[in-house]
Order: structure tokens, then sequence, then C-alpha cells
């Protein structure tokens, strides 16, 4: 990564928890009008969250599901294994864009998913982002839809 340097690890403790949602606030709410009840859901506590911070906080952030909750949640999308890591959730703040932070998280993503046991990851990508996760190594399948932001996103899917 370029730029701004980050450490990335899975989060520990509430007050990490806390700092992954302000840069889901600044990103989804603040900058995409996502409504705050929509973007921190109860699923939130099921998921793996991984955390980015640099010299001055926090700067990017991930969650994966994977097992019963993401079986629940993503039954739509025929995620029905315990092998599977749902990516999701993944923010970085302005001031980090640019630097090749998104591609760490979700490498830190696949490894941690790995380190689980989990042989594949699935997501649902913004249109206007399949370029980026093409780039490292996903497929894009299946017709556009809207997940329920009113942002068209696309499923994508990779072997670990």
């Amino acid at each position: 990564m370029s730029g701004i340097p980050a450490q990335v690890r899975v989060v520990a403790g509430p007050g990490e928890l806390e700092d992954c949602f302000a840069v889901r606030r600044e990103v989804f709410v603040g900058e995409q009008n996502i409504p705050e009840a929509e973007e921190l859901d109860a699923y939130d506590v099921h998921a793996v969250h991984l955390l980015a911070t640099g010299p001055s906080g926090p700067v990017g952030t991930v969650r994966f599901l994977h097992g019963e909750p993401a079986r629940r949640k993503y039954a739509h999308a025929g995620v029905a294994d315990d092998l599977t890591a749902v990516l999701g959730r993944l923010a970085v703040g302005r001031a980090a864009r640019g630097t090749g932070l998104g591609a760490t998280l979700v490498r830190a993503v696949e490894e941690e998913a790995r380190r689980l046991g989990l042989t594949r990851v699935y997501l649902e990508a913004q249109t206007h982002a399949l370029g980026f996760y093409e780039r490292l190594g996903y497929a894009a399948y299946g017709p556009e839809f809207d997940e329920g932001s009113g942002i068209p996103h696309r499923a994508m899917s990779k072997a670990l």
C-alpha cells in the first residue's frame, strides 16, 4: 500500500468495533446516504470485523460472515454451506482512498477466512466496484440487483 501507512487487524473489542462503525458511517451514511438503521445491522454481532488504522486513527474496515449467520442473511444468494465467507461493509475513509487500502482489506479477509478453514468468498459488489474486485480475482455472475440501498449490485465469488 502506498500513501497512508495502515495496520489491519481483526477487531478485538467494543472500542475497536465502534471505530469500524465510525468509518462505515462516514462512507455509507454520510457519503452514500444509506440510512444508519440499514447500515448497522443485527449481523454485526456475528461478523468477523477487520479494522485498518493509520497514524491519525481508523481509516478502513470490512466485515465477513460465515456459518449459520451467513446462510441466514444470504439465503437469497444460495450461500448454503459452512465453508463460505461473505464479505461485506468494505469502507475506506476519504483520507485513505487511492492508497491500496481496499485491496489490503480484501486480502486480509481472505487470509482470515483461510485461517478459519473457509474455502470461498462471496460478496455483493456495487456495480461501480466490479473492476476493483475483478482485479483481485473475483468473478461476477448473475444479473444486476438492488439489495435495498438503491445502489445496483452484482454477486461475485472467489475460491480460496
